[in-house]
């Protein structure tokens, strides 16, 4: 690994993005996982039962991307990054949502209510997504102070 780091180092940049790629799948994986059992705890499914999508592996694994935004706005105050978090993960859930209808012709989810927008995003979850965003800040200084997925650098 060494001769690598030496010698190409944005080979060495992508391995560290597809270990954290993973990181940030598998966190949305069961972030959501524990949010949609919670759903069903309150409607009164005491299986707890969950679910999500294989898509979401890759739409949260794709968090990475955001890392450089976490790195400017981590100095900011908590409350507008949050809400810049509901912008861009509306965003993120709309866009890929829509493209995962356009080409497949299947919702990957599908909200219901009042506060949906076309199925794909709903308005009332912006206090999650606050949070989601919030923690996902979290993952990756917890990352960067660990070297988690840094190598020998």
């Amino acid at each position: 690994m060494y001769f690598i780091n030496k010698k190409c180092p944005y080979v060495i940049k992508i391995y560290i993005m597809i270990k954290r790629f993973f990181i940030y799948g598998i966190v949305g994986w069961s972030m959501e996982i524990v949010w949609t059992g919670l759903f069903s705890l309150m409607n009164g499914n005491l299986t707890l039962e969950a679910y999500t999508s294989l898509w979401m592996f890759f739409i949260y694994g794709c968090g990475v991307f955001l890392e450089p935004l976490h790195d400017i706005v981590s100095s900011w105050n908590v409350v507008l990054r949050g809400l810049i978090w509901v912008v861009i993960i509306w965003g993120i859930e709309y866009t890929t949502g829509k493209l995962i209808l356009n080409i497949l012709h299947v919702y990957p989810w599908q909200y219901f209510g009042r506060f949906a927008v076309e199925g794909i995003v709903r308005l009332d979850y912006a206090p999650a997504w606050f949070l989601a965003g919030l923690i996902f800040e979290r993952i990756h200084r917890t990352l960067d102070k660990l070297n988690i997925g840094m190598g020998k650098l």
